[in-house]
C-alpha cells in the first residue's frame, strides 16, 4: 500500500471544505483551508469556535475524517 503524496492529501482537502463547512458552520473557508486536514489543528479551531472539550472536538473531528476518507 502506498501513502498518498502531500499535494493529493492537499488536493482531496480543498474538495471537502464543503463538508466541513456542513460539520461546523462556524468556521471560516480560510480556517478550513489553513488547517490542511491537520486534525489537531481543526479540532482547535472546533474547540474554540464551539467552545466545547478539547476531547470533545478531537472526538468530532476524528469520527468526521474517517467519515469521509480524510484519515
Amino acid at each position: 500500500m502506498t501513502l498518498p503524496v502531500k499535494g493529493e492529501l492537499k488536493g482531496k482537502w480543498q474538495q471537502s471544505v464543503g463538508s466541513v463547512k456542513i460539520a461546523w458552520g462556524k468556521l471560516t473557508d480560510d480556517e478550513i483551508l489553513q488547517s490542511e486536514g491537520q486534525s489537531d489543528k481543526l479540532a482547535g479551531l472546533v474547540q474554540e469556535r464551539y467552545a466545547i472539550s478539547r476531547d470533545q472536538a478531537e472526538k468530532e473531528v476524528k469520527e468526521f475524517l474517517d467519515k469521509n476518507g480524510l484519515s
